[in-house]
């Protein structure tokens, strides 16, 4: 059965209230088997953990299968898909699973938006940095763009934005490490409540693969 939890008091209190400048100076770009377990993990104590309840892992299947037919765009300019690694279920801090897709690439990368759709949130916090939370258009699914440089020039909550959109630059906000820019990028599945913290996580590999 799926589950979420409300975004806690914590999370919260991580909420930054001022401006993060994204820097300009070029970095060449990282091998992804350069990751370790200091890169950082979105919000995810906000969203529902995978389980070991076989219906639930059948429900993402079934949800991967669907994200597999809209052939979502690699949500960083000039990255293939062949160069894509599975990091969803690598350990970051201890005992946490990642629930995400790291995807590294040159400071000031554009970020694309991965399909139609409108941004329901623009979070800064302490652990994701300057992130974006994009639904698609029928509010089934939220994606998630972490560590960013900066938003596209515009970018507004509610927003309609189009698939290859440009909406942010690739960074290394939050607590990403500093010479290792990256976009930390992560679908889940809303529950019927639409709230942009709350919802199952979905494994980006196997969707853009």
């Amino acid at each position: 059965m799926r589950r979420g939890a409300l975004l806690t008091a914590g999370a919260l209190s991580a909420l930054v209230t001022g401006p993060i400048a994204g820097r300009s100076d070029a970095h060449a770009r990282w091998r992804i088997d350069e990751i370790n377990d200091s890169l950082a993990r979105p919000d995810t104590n906000s969203r529902a953990r995978p389980s070991q309840d076989p219906d639930e892992d059948e429900h993402r299947d079934a949800a991967i299968h669907e994200l597999r037919k809209r052939r979502l765009t690699v949500p960083v300019q000039g990255v293939t898909r062949g160069v894509l690694r599975d990091t969803f279920r690598e350990r970051r801090g201890g005992d946490r699973q990642h629930e995400a897709m790291d995807i590294l690439a040159a400071r000031d990368t554009p970020v694309l938006a991965v399909e139609d759709g409108s941004i329901a949130k623009l979070f800064l916090s302490k652990p994701g940095g300057i992130t974006i939370y994009q639904f698609d258009s029928s509010q089934t699914y939220a994606y998630y763009y972490a560590h960013l440089a900066r938003y596209a020039d515009g970018l507004r909550e509610r927003a309609r934005v189009e698939r290859g959109q440009v909406i942010g630059f690739v960074g290394t906000s939050g607590n990403a490490p500093p010479d290792t820019p990256h976009l930390h990028f992560a679908i889940f599945e809303l529950t019927p409540q639409k709230h942009w913290w709350q919802g199952t996580p979905i494994d980006p590999y196997p969707v853009l693969k």
